[in-house]
């Protein structure tokens, strides 16, 4: 599917005309793949590597066009399972013109504040920018939810919180990788910006980016060191739960075992004290319940 977007009253809207400032391609099929490769000259290979999740950040310089490829966070849904995961986006600078492909379609460029006509290289580099933006609010919702399953953890006695905590300590693996990949790819341009064509404002915003990138690069750093540090720890909570529930559970059992052994052993058919007294099954009962008693005194002074 193909939309186009052109610069109209200060925004960026979409329009019909073939001959807009950018072009967005969201999962190409063959028809639309044949057209970038023939007529825009865009590289097989590279057009491929747009759609592949697990591609790096790169750039490449073509006759025609600059091939840029960066990672962004994919859309998470509930049937991800807490597990959050990046796409790559492919982004064609031409001189006057900018086509960009993706697997899924979501509003990318939402959130972009302009208040005048750009450049595609412009737009280049704030696509670029907004991944990161999107890099951080997935961070912090991956840290709210780490806090609310550790709270959980405190008093849990499954191992459900702590498969969640390992797809999020996953999760940020990849996203250290994907944002490292951007700074390299942010290093590269820096590295070009004279060929590539960046005029002072766009070198000035590429600075931003590459300083935003470092600083979302440490954060997640920081996240999935607190994760896996404290992994153990909370593995243990999980297994000393379950063993204070042992404990109260056997504690139980042979709080019942003494008062039926009492009652046991003046049930038998044998000949026993008390018998033939009137008070008998009260003086058995008094036994048991002072049995129980005895025991938890014991219990408590051995502080088990």
């Amino acid at each position: 599917m193909r939309k186009n977007y052109s610069f109209v009253d200060n925004k960026l809207v979409q329009v019909d005309c073939e001959s807009a400032l950018i072009s967005l391609y969201i999962n190409p099929d063959e028809k639309e793949k044949k057209h970038l490769i023939e007529t825009l000259k865009l590289d097989e290979h590279t057009l491929h590597s747009a759609l592949d999740p697990d591609e790096l950040s790169r750039l490449e310089f073509e006759p025609e066009h600059v091939a840029v490829i960066f990672k962004r966070p994919k859309s998470y849904s509930a049937e991800d399972q807490f597990l959050f995961k990046v796409e790559s986006t492919g982004a064609y600078l031409f001189k006057d013109h900018l086509v960009i492909v993706i697997r899924e379609d979501v509003p990318i460029f939402d959130g972009m504040q302009l208040t005048k006509a750009r450049s595609p290289a412009y737009f280049l580099l704030r696509l670029i920018n907004r991944s990161i933006f999107h890099f951080l609010e997935h961070l912090r919702i991956i840290h709210t939810i780490s806090g609310e399953l550790q709270n959980k953890i405190s008093t849990a006695m499954e191992n459900v919180q702590l498969l969640n905590l390992f797809e999020l300590q996953k999760s940020l693996v990849y996203y250290l990788d994907s944002i490292n990949s951007n700074g390299v790819l942010i290093e590269r341009l820096k590295t070009n910006a004279t060929k590539i064509g960046f005029n002072v404002e766009e070198m000035e915003l590429l600075d931003d980016i590459y300083i935003e990138n470092n600083q979302c690069y440490k954060q997640a750093e920081i996240y999935s060191n607190i994760l896996a540090s404290l992994m153990d720890a909370r593995v243990s909570i999980v297994s000393n739960n379950l063993n204070v529930l042992i404990k109260f559970l056997n504690i139980i059992t042979i709080a019942i075992m003494v008062p039926t052994f009492v009652v046991s052993a003046f049930s038998m058919n044998v000949g026993l004290p008390l018998q033939s007294h009137p008070h008998a099954f009260m003086i058995v009962m008094g036994f048991a319940i002072s049995s129980v008693i005895a025991f938890m005194f014991y219990w408590r002074h051995k502080k088990w």
